[in-house]
């Protein structure tokens, strides 16, 4: 079962429960929670509002039009406990009542939560209701809903985020493409379904590219800022770290040195870019070797906001003069390989995740990460309970997977002080044939090939 299909399972399990029941259901751009309410809302009676950015009054007054017209019900006093009574499911069955982006009325009439309560509490409609309070304001659901709810928070009985498509996902999405070009298309517009709605699998992925992010009116073309958009303000501080961050200057003190805002004001920004899932930092899993790692470390968490700040943003002007297949060719071409190699470690970490699952590794994992050093990185790490270790390595755009890798990894291993008496191999590309060979003679070593994945 995909992710989307037990979701909606998991609403449907509340709806069957006695009694009122309020859901929160929040997601990003583009996470089609639309879709997915359709498809729970079939065969049940409902009610579905999506709030406008208009003034508390007008709000009220377009909702008031709307349940007139659907319930053919004359309102007189226009206010949210008239609205609220006068919605119906026509023969007692249960009702489903969804405001959708319901921060536009949360934010500017406090009488909306008020009405709400009395709604949950059978004090408006006598018959039993199961209300849906939907968003696509990551920011205001995880920050400032709570503190619109009051006290009346804890009536909430499900708060749900809509999250990405995996890569698992994503490959059972494109049934017809192969391993490698599942992940080019992973690391370019992650597991956005909205995104991946618009990709054509009969196209290659520059020809995607092309027609979605590098053509005016493309779907992608404007995405990124429309993202950043969303409810940040001050776009021109927030691209300006954006790309300073997508050009590697990624440490608190880099920033400060590239973009000429003070170290306050950076970490002010981070921090907004970082609740709205658009920038994270990079943390190194938990080793002896706490004075190798690299610390303080950021990278731009939204994927299809770092393919853009990557390869398009900072050739704006070129993009607008050059046909979209020879930007593609000098801008894009020649670093994505390099620019692939973070989204294929996550592919890998996301399949021994799916062993580890299914009983098929040396001991249960209890966590899993990477570890960032000041000289080398050690791809993943993951530990049992007992702090045993299993040391992976990821091999992307190289043309085969060698020994003298498997050393240098040794090395990061001794600055990390872990040791291993399992190592997980992977690569897109090929294995050198004397590490096959070491493999086959070394039952520490498992070798796993991308299109086995």
């Amino acid at each position: 079962m995909d992710k989307k299909n037990a979701d909606v399972k998991e609403w449907d399990a509340l709806f069957q429960k006695d009694g009122n029941q309020l859901m929160v259901l929040y997601g990003g751009v583009d996470c089609r929670k639309e879709k997915m309410m359709k498809s729970f809302l079939k065969d049940k009676k409902y009610f579905y509002y999506r709030c406008r950015q208009l003034s508390a009054q007008e709000q009220l007054n377009v909702m008031s039009s709307e349940i007139s017209r659907q319930f053919d019900v004359r309102m007189l006093k226009h206010t949210y406990d008239e609205c609220f009574s006068r919605i119906k499911s026509g023969d007692g069955s249960k009702l489903v009542v969804v405001i959708d982006e319901v921060q536009y009325i949360m934010k500017r009439d406090p009488d909306f939560v008020k009405s709400l309560v009395k709604l949950k509490t059978k004090k408006l409609y006598p018959g039993p209701v199961m209300i849906i309070l939907a968003s696509s304001s990551i920011v205001w659901t995880e920050q400032d809903m709570e503190e619109s709810f009051g006290e009346n928070y804890k009536r909430i009985d499900l708060i749900q985020k809509i999250e990405n498509l995996n890569f698992l996902e994503v490959v059972r999405a494109f049934p017809t493409l192969s391993v490698s070009e599942c992940v080019k298309i992973y690391g370019c517009i992650g597991g956005v379904p909205g995104f991946m709605k618009a990709w054509n699998p009969e196209e290659s992925f520059k020809e995607n590219i092309c027609r979605l992010v590098l053509t005016e009116g493309g779907y992608l073309f404007d995405m990124a800022q429309q993202i950043i958009s969303t409810e940040l303000r001050e776009l021109s501080v927030y691209n300006t770290i954006l790309s300073a961050i997508a050009e590697g200057k990624n440490k608190l003190n880099d920033l400060f040195l590239s973009t000429g805002f003070s170290r306050a004001k950076i970490s002010v920004y981070i921090k907004n870019l970082s609740h709205f899932d658009i920038v994270e930092k990079v943390v190194s899993f938990e080793t002896g070797g706490w004075e190798n790692a690299k610390k303080g470390v950021y990278q731009i968490k939204d994927t299809f906001v770092n393919f853009w700040f990557k390869f398009v943003f900072p050739h704006l002007s070129e993009l607008y003069l050059m046909e979209p297949s020879d930007f593609y060719d000098t801008y894009i071409a020649p670093d994505l390989g390099a620019y692939l190699n973070r989204y294929f470690r996550n592919v890998c970490m996301e399949y021994m995740m799916l062993l580890n699952q299914i009983g098929k590794v040396p001991f249960a994992i209890h966590k899993m990460g990477t570890w960032v050093g000041k000289t080398g990185n050690i791809d993943i790490i993951a530990q049992s309970t007992d702090r045993r270790n299993i040391v992976g390595l990821c091999n992307w755009e190289q043309p085969q997977l060698t020994m003298e890798m498997c050393e240098e990894m040794y090395e990061n291993m001794q600055k990390a002080k872990i040791s291993s008496e399992h190592f997980y191999l992977f690569s897109a590309t090929s294995f050198e044939p004397d590490l096959i060979r070491h493999a086959n003679e070394d039952p520490r070593f498992e070798l796993i090939d991308m299109n086995e994945l």
